[in-house]
């Protein structure tokens, strides 16, 4: 018999079942099911499949799902209603969007899809389904200020966001396979019918100079093949951002490589969707050329993610998402989840002793390295460093700029390996931040090493040092009761920190 002492142990963040939340999204091009680890601020996936089915295929010129298109998506909707059997996921949602709202047989076609999946489907409006866009928008961007375009098979949704404000959308019939269809697979009337449906819609009229947030698989498709083509060193879709003008002259060169079956970058791209990348780009480039928009930002948070976000309390929906991400991801993996809290106030209370400039973004960026610092103590010690920047870099996360991304990459990075030269990054994502930002990686960093070597990451220890400034020199003073803590290896840390802010260091105790 195996003994009681032998059986594993379950951490308490472990996950529940019970808090598993999953959704079913019916789309015009895709089938998919999402399931999250729980319904909170910082969404976790921990299944995503999608079934590329095609059932707005034929929409705009029959009025009609078409019948080998709704036998793929019945047998999808079977496969996952299975599968959310065997995960015993706790809450399930289910959505449909364009294809099937504007089909005659789309009711039909509904009450066959909740037969199998068990649950409700709510059909969106196209008002509905803009308005989830942007709430995903707003869950997934920090202070996003822009025009939200949410490209599906079936439609096209425009709607305007301002921080959490949201405005009234619009959705017109131009996704990749309505445009196919209305088209009749020209691109030379497609081009037409673009210009004529984007001639006057107001939400574009308030793009100029602002973010256009391009939402839906065909332009992330189309900001995949960007990276690749660019050689650009993260390979994350969300936050994937381009000048307007950079995104305008890559729109009509894919336009017409698609066009001539010249992209060498197409095998990126899954086969279904391959014949719609000319007419998401086609859609871009119009888009750009009307709203003039200064910025294109690829997101990969729409309308399931703003499903869920809307279903959060409203005190919730107002937490930073890239301190709550960092903050759950410090309660899984850390040694003393509790650490990062008194790190916060460690690290903030050296910025105002050493009087180091720091606005609110980077405030917010040193917090979140604090939550992100002991991600990688499991590792290797020779590689704690590289493994933490690349968890970190690649993250499935939001609410974080590439550049935000590779700033707390660096951070932790150098908490891990030291500042000296020797000890630099073996990537080429420092390319992609200003020799400021490196910098202030380090002075972070550092902070990080200095704070974790006197604490060995044990919450009560900060709080017990403090900071004084003595004209040009920094004091690390310990209460007397820690002063055994007080060492060479300490010091030697803190005078390259001091150093690093413009000072000199020294360690007192009191």
């Amino acid at each position: 018999m195996r003994s009681h002492a032998l059986r594993p142990h379950l951490s308490k963040h472990r996950r529940s079942k019970e808090k598993t939340v999953g959704v079913i999204d019916i789309g015009s091009n895709s089938v998919r099911l999402v399931v999250y680890e729980e319904l909170t601020r910082s969404l976790a996936p921990i299944f995503n499949e999608k079934v590329l089915c095609g059932l707005g295929r034929a929409v705009q010129t029959t009025g009609l799902l078409g019948e080998s298109e709704v036998a793929k998506a019945l047998v999808a909707l079977r496969r996952f209603h299975a599968l959310i059997k065997l995960m015993k996921v706790g809450r399930v949602y289910a959505i449909a969007t364009a294809a099937c709202r504007d089909a005659t047989n789309g009711p039909d076609f509904i009450a066959k899809a909740e037969r199998i999946c068990g649950v409700e489907i709510e059909v969106l409006s196209g008002g509905r389904e803009a308005k989830l866009s942007a709430l995903g928008v707003v869950s997934g961007v920090h202070k996003p200020d822009g025009i939200v375009g949410d490209l599906g098979g079936g439609s096209l949704e425009l709607i305007d966001v301002r921080g959490h404000r949201v405005s009234a959308g619009v959705t017109l019939p131009l996704g990749g396979l309505a445009l196919q269809d209305s088209s009749q697979k020209s691109i030379k009337k497609a081009v037409r019918i673009v210009r004529t449906k984007l001639a006057d819609v107001p939400q574009l009229l308030e793009g100029k100079g602002r973010t256009f947030y391009a939402v839906g698989g065909t332009w992330r498709a189309l900001a995949r093949i960007h990276i690749l083509q660019s050689g650009y060193p993260l390979r994350v879709m969300h936050g994937y951002t381009l000048t307007a003008a950079s995104a305008l002259d890559f729109a009509r060169r894919l336009r017409k490589l698609v066009s001539n079956n010249m992209l060498a970058d197409v095998e990126t791209v899954t086969e279904a969707r391959r014949p719609l990348l000319a007419y998401a780009a086609l859609v871009l480039e119009y888009i750009i050329l009307t709203a003039q928009p200064s910025t294109i930002t690829f997101s990969s948070f729409g309308v399931r993610e703003g499903l869920l976000f809307e279903m959060l309390p409203e005190h919730v929906r107002r937490d930073d998402g890239l301190l709550s991400t960092a903050r759950h991801m410090n309660n899984l993996r850390s040694r003393a989840p509790r650490h990062a809290d008194d790190l916060i106030d460690w690290t903030d209370r050296f910025v105002r002793i050493a009087k180091v400039k720091e606005s609110p973004e980077e405030r917010r960026l040193r917090h979140a390295a604090c939550f992100l610092s002991d991600l990688g103590w499991r590792a290797h010690p020779d590689y704690r460093g590289d493994e933490t920047l690349h968890v970190i870099a690649n993250g499935n996360f939001g609410a974080a700029s590439h550049e935000e991304r590779v700033f707390l990459a660096l951070a932790v990075y150098f908490r891990y390996a030291g500042i000296g030269e020797k000890n630099q990054p073996r990537t080429g994502l420092s390319v992609l931040l200003s020799p400021a930002m490196i910098e202030r990686a380090r002075v972070v960093g550092q902070m990080l090493r200095v704070g974790h070597l006197v604490s060995a990451a044990h919450p009560g220890v900060l709080p017990a040092t403090h900071f004084r400034a003595r004209e040009r020199k920094l004091v690390l003073s310990f209460d007397r009761r820690l002063a055994s803590l007080a060492g060479d290896r300490i010091a030697n840390r803190f005078k390259q920190l001091a150093r690093l802010v413009g000072r000199s260091g020294t360690l007192e105790v009191r």
